[in-house]
């Protein structure tokens, strides 16, 4: 809804809602009058203090609920009067071209001192390196959110795997997929320096160095691979060759 909509109808209820008022203040008080003719000895308006008690109420009512109008009226002007009417430059028109320039000047060059001022070779543990591909990543808590990817993967290829608890070991959590995993020359696998950097993650009071970091994102990748790979074979097995299967005439 656009803004000129809106405004439209606000107005339209706005008023809606007063001749609603009105009317029901007229109904109220033709039926108040009548009333007071009704119930008078002369049934007239002549002479009649109730009508006149009725007239004199809805008029003193009126006239209280109009000062109260005009009251908060004259409060929000006066309330408005005290805000500061400082012209306010949003466009490149509301100022001469030569103060634009200057201003945007004057910007350009307060960026790059910023820019400037910001540390280059700062290096904070647990951290990656300012310019480096771990820039700006905490090396915990990146090591501690391949957890739950890696037990998603794991149970694409086991639905059964018992479930993850805040302190299992990872070389137990995956011991049913321990024997998928390669060994290096001195005889450990993927999930031994995955459940290795991990460890360090949970439990070591120091933050892990960058080569703890990427020795265990690669083990988690590298394990992340077997699976999917692992998952596929299983795929590939499953489906039968159609190639193969006799025709039936």
């Amino acid at each position: 809804m656009s803004r000129r909509l809106r405004k439209l109808s606000t107005g339209v209820l706005n008023i809606f809602a007063w001749l609603v008022f009105v009317f029901t203040v007229g109904v109220s008080l033709v039926g108040f009058l009548s009333q007071a003719v009704r119930t008078s000895s002369r049934r007239s308006f002549k002479n009649n203090i109730d009508v006149l008690i009725i007239g004199v109420a809805y008029i003193v009512v009126f006239l209280m609920s109009l000062a109260f109008c005009l009251k908060r009226r004259i409060s929000m002007f006066r309330k408005l009067q005290r805000l500061s009417r400082g012209r306010s430059a949003l466009w490149r028109g509301d100022i001469p071209k030569h103060v634009h320039e200057f201003v945007v000047q004057e910007y350009s060059r307060a960026c790059l001192i910023s820019f400037e001022s910001l540390p280059k070779d700062a290096h904070q543990e647990g951290w990656g390196k300012p310019g480096t591909q771990w820039d700006g990543i905490c090396f915990r808590r990146f090591l501690l959110d391949t957890i739950p990817d890696l037990d998603a993967q794991a149970r694409l290829l086991i639905p059964s795997l018992p479930p993850l608890r805040p302190n299992d070991r990872m070389s137990h959590h995956y011991r049913f997929i321990a024997s998928l995993m390669p060994t290096d020359e001195d005889g450990l696998s993927p999930l031994h320096y995955y459940d290795s950097a991990i460890q360090l993650a949970r439990q070591a009071d120091r933050e892990p160095t960058e080569r703890e970091f990427e020795v265990g994102v690669a083990a988690a990748d590298e394990i992340k691979r077997i699976l999917l790979e692992t998952r596929q074979e299983m795929l590939e097995g499953s489906t039968p060759d159609l190639n193969k299967l006799p025709l039936v005439l």
